[in-house]
């Protein structure tokens, strides 16, 4: 799927604000919040514990109620529906998260045929439903299965099977994968990328996991303190941050240094280089040496990808004749996304 996608503004969130009152203390939840989520988007809304993130999503079905502002779902300000209308929006709009919400008393196919029949479906409708449903998460074996029997992983499949149930056109992601191991943290990124691009579902989802955003994410909105303070594509946002909350939310959870032990034994001069877009394909560590004569050591580094696009950073020593090693350092710095001097030679 390209990574280019339509704009054509089906969930609009305009100059939101919710408050309620806590304690006779009045508490401001999401403050003067705007997005605008395009039909076919995947869309990230991270930010520290108690942002506000799942209380703005919770406004896009109008699960929160705003206090100002307005959420538009195709055209429709959602505050101003009437409750069987908003009952048919809210067939559109599946919800899932962290833990899951199956009921647990219910087998996996009670658990799904209670919303369709909900929307009015007849018994015979549900159970060819499921088992379209089913076959397509990849749990048909797990039909008569209770919660307590599945793993993670096959709970939140039966979940995100539930959501679809009525042919979804909106998938909102409460902390999806928060409650999964690494392993199946992947398979259910990949089920939810799926249903993306075949189905054409719009998805927005809450995480405090960069690694997700940087798997699955198109665009990135990042909250502080109720406060929608920058929103960017995905790799712009790591690659480029603007806002300090966003640096620091992205340096603190990336972080990645070189043991200081490292610092004080490898001779010469050691640098800090970060590379991404058009300076991650080149070979400058064998330019350098080759132009430069120069030794240099690689001392730590890693890599990672969003959207098959790298962003990496290595640790390396530049050891040389002295007037060599400073013209080797303004050559890598010259060529490379950013770099940071952490011992001089």
């Amino acid at each position: 799927m390209s990574d280019e996608k339509t704009a054509t503004g089906l969930i609009e969130i305009e100059n939101v604000t919710v408050s309620f009152k806590q304690k006779k203390k009045k508490i401001v939840a999401v403050k003067d919040a705007s997005l605008t989520i395009n039909e076919g988007e995947i869309v990230g809304i991270i930010g520290s514990s108690g942002a506000g993130k799942s209380t703005l999503l919770r406004t896009i079905n109008r699960l929160q109620g705003v206090s100002s502002g307005r959420v538009l779902i195709g055209g429709q300000e959602i505050e101003k529906l009437s409750e069987k209308k908003l009952r048919e929006l809210r067939n559109d709009i599946g919800m899932i998260f962290q833990h899951f919400n199956l009921i647990g008393s219910k087998d996996v196919y009670s658990n799904i045929e209670f919303v369709l029949l909900e929307s009015k479906k007849t018994k015979a409708e549900a159970a060819k439903r499921i088992d379209e449903l089913l076959r397509y998460v990849g749990i048909e074996d797990k039909k008569h299965a209770y919660p307590a029997q599945l793993s993670g992983g096959q709970k939140q499949r039966v979940a995100i099977a539930r959501a679809l149930a009525n042919e979804a056109k909106i998938l909102l992601c409460d902390e999806p994968t928060s409650a999964l191991d690494a392993e199946t943290t992947e398979a259910v990124l990949n089920l939810l990328k799926q249903i993306n691009k075949e189905l054409g579902v719009t998805i927005v989802i809450i995480t405090h996991e960069l690694d997700v955003v940087k798997e699955i994410c198109d665009r990135v909105a990042v909250m502080n303190g109720g406060e929608i303070v920058e929103t960017a594509d995905t790799y712009k946002l790591f690659t480029e941050p603007v806002n300090d909350f966003t640096k620091n939310l992205i340096q603190k959870e990336s972080s990645f240094q070189i043991p200081r032990g490292v610092l004080n034994e490898v001779p010469g001069k050691i640098i800090r280089i970060d590379y991404y877009n058009e300076t991650a394909e080149r070979a400058l560590i064998n330019e350098t040496i080759e132009k430069f004569g120069v030794k240099i050591n690689i001392l730590h580094g890693k890599i990672d990808f969003i959207k098959n696009r790298p962003l990496g950073v290595l640790f390396v020593s530049v050891d040389g004749d002295p007037a060599r090693t400073r013209e080797a350092y303004k050559f890598i710095k010259d060529n490379s996304a950013r770099t940071e001097v952490l011992r001089d030679a």
